[in-house]
């Protein structure tokens, strides 16, 4: 199928898209920290000096459209590789780009997270000889094997759904008469905004109303959690019958600022008297934002991403890397400034400023030209140009 310079751009846009919603997790995981909720064991770092209402906001709002698109672009680009290249060409590119990174960085990252953790954690609890526990921890056997999958959740569900969908993908070539009906219908929702916002909010909605929930946790066990999946699913879905219809692509640039400033606007309403809904309104609203923050951001992308740029695409290609290795950074940083005399902010700030720079410098002289660098992404990248 011969791509068009449009077609091309609007491609660029959504690469860029999934890689800023990448690196939102940098953000995400920092803010956890300064924030006032309790998360329990799913993250058991909160500094005792430091805190602050505005960061649990923060964590909420990004929570709330994040893994949503992300995985609604993994639908669209699992689309292209299933019928633009062809089913086993797609089988391997999941198997290479997702399966195998799992694998692979599931036990080479374990100890630094776990370090990190542990450190700051009996820093956090007055501990004074932190350092020392931490390393002594670390000399176990049993500390060296990940007993959860910790940041790398959504690449497990991801190869879930992939695998779900490529038995959908084969049905769906054998009836075609279901395919067409499918993409027909998808065509004259997308083109009406409300309609759109109305049907694909309904749709959420009784998601959430079958799952018993309207805010669904990130699990990291390694036993799946198939709500959890299910839910993202259904985005993962919208993007593969997206891709069928990618023509259309430019109707999420009809409303897409207002859509956004609704749909922040919508949220803070929710959490500031979620108090006083009943769980059904609780549903609708939550379901009315994901689908009004989706329409918005990728709207927005689209309509001022779309031209190709170098220091986009170097991010685009950087953000798998500066992903998967963050964790031990952001975590392990809180604990050095624990005792530091500044507002939350600037901690925020510092943590995550210095982080980026580590895994960015790291990406530029150990990965981009490397075969690691091949390992994430397919191919090798000259450093300079």
């Amino acid at each position: 199928m011969k791509t068009t310079p449009a077609k091309t751009e609007r491609l660029h846009a959504l690469d860029s898209l999934r890689a800023i919603m990448m690196l939102l997790g940098l953000v995400l995981h920092t803010a956890i920290t300064y924030g006032t909720v309790d998360y329990g064991s799913s993250w058991m770092l909160k500094d005792p000096n430091t805190t602050h209402v505005t960061f649990d906001a923060i964590v909420a709002l990004i929570h709330s459209f994040r893994m949503q698109i992300f995985f609604l672009i993994a639908g669209f680009f699992g689309a292209l590789l299933f019928y633009e290249r062809s089913p086993a060409r797609m089988i391997k590119n999941r198997i290479q780009r997702i399966g195998l990174p799992f694998l692979v960085f599931l036990f080479v990252l374990w100890p630094s997270i776990k370090f990190a953790f542990t450190y700051t954690d009996l820093v956090f609890s007055g501990a004074p000889d932190a350092w020392q526990q931490a390393v002594e921890d670390l000399w176990s056997w049993s500390s060296l094997l990940p007993t959860n999958t910790f940041h790398l959740w959504f690449l497990y569900d991801l190869i879930h759904v992939n695998i779900l969908f490529l038995g959908f993908a084969f049905l769906f070539i054998r009836w075609k008469r279901g395919a067409d009906f499918i993409k027909r219908n998808f065509i004259w929702v997308i083109k009406r905004p409300l309609v759109r916002l109305v049907v694909l909010s309904l749709l959420t909605g009784l998601v959430y109303y079958s799952i018993d929930t309207y805010s669904v946790p990130s699990t990291a066990s390694f036993i799946p959690n198939y709500l959890e999946v299910f839910y993202y699913s259904s985005f993962y879905a919208f993007g593969w019958v997206l891709f069928k219809a990618k023509e259309q692509l430019d109707e999420f640039k009809n409303g897409d600022r207002i859509s956004l400033v609704a749909g922040i606007a919508l949220f803070f309403v929710h959490i500031i008297y979620r108090d006083s809904y009943t769980f059904l309104q609780h549903v609708v609203l939550q379901a009315i934002t994901v689908w009004l923050l989706i329409f918005g951001i990728m709207g927005c992308f689209i309509r001022y991403g779309s031209q190709h740029s170098y220091k986009m695409r170097y991010i685009s290609d950087s953000s798998y890397w500066v992903y998967l290795i963050h964790l031990s950074f952001v975590a392990f940083f809180p604990g050095l400034m624990v005792d530091w005399p500044i507002p939350a902010v600037i901690k925020l700030l510092i943590v995550v400023g210095a982080s980026s720079i580590i895994c960015w410098i790291s990406y530029h002289y150990l990965v981009r030209s490397t075969f690691i660098g091949k390992f994430l992404n397919g191919r090798k990248y000259p450093r300079k140009g």
